[in-house]
């Protein structure tokens, strides 16, 4: 819970140029703009090799590409620079460890689901180590 015992809000992160507020996972709902982020993710990108990327992966325009990724901009998922007459494209780290710190709140559903995992794991290895250790033993006696 959040302050006063409210439940913790995303906030909107930016506004559309008519003024209708954008929410984070308006911005992270379509499949295009999140893997655009995933590519920038691994390091600054030119916005030439995501166009080629997302063109062959999606299908979409040029055009429909620069729109994606000037909907990341506006919305402050990514920056962009000018070296010369290259376009050169990062993640902005801010919008999402908003959504990280709003999800936060939902980690103990799978939580604890994976701690039991772990225990289901650990407990299957040590199974299968107390059984190849009897095997050998078991081995060792026949043999001598």
């Amino acid at each position: 819970m959040g302050a006063h015992g409210q439940e913790p809000a995303l906030t909107y992160i930016s506004t559309r140029w008519d003024s209708r507020p954008v929410h984070a996972f308006d911005v992270l709902g379509d499949p295009v703009r999140r893997r655009i982020l995933e590519l920038l993710a691994t390091g600054e990108q030119t916005s030439g090799a995501v166009v080629t990327v997302i063109q062959q992966e999606f299908g979409i325009s040029q055009p429909a590409v620069s729109q994606h990724l000037r909907v990341l901009r506006e919305n402050g998922f990514a920056t962009v620079r000018a070296v010369g007459t290259r376009r050169l494209y990062t993640v902005e780290s801010g919008p999402l460890q908003e959504v990280d710190v709003w999800l936060d709140h939902f980690r103990r559903f799978w939580g604890q689901r994976l701690d039991a995992l772990g225990t289901e794991l650990a407990r299957g290895k040590r199974e299968r180590r107390m059984r190849e250790e009897t095997a050998a033993e078991g081995h060792t006696g026949e043999d001598g």
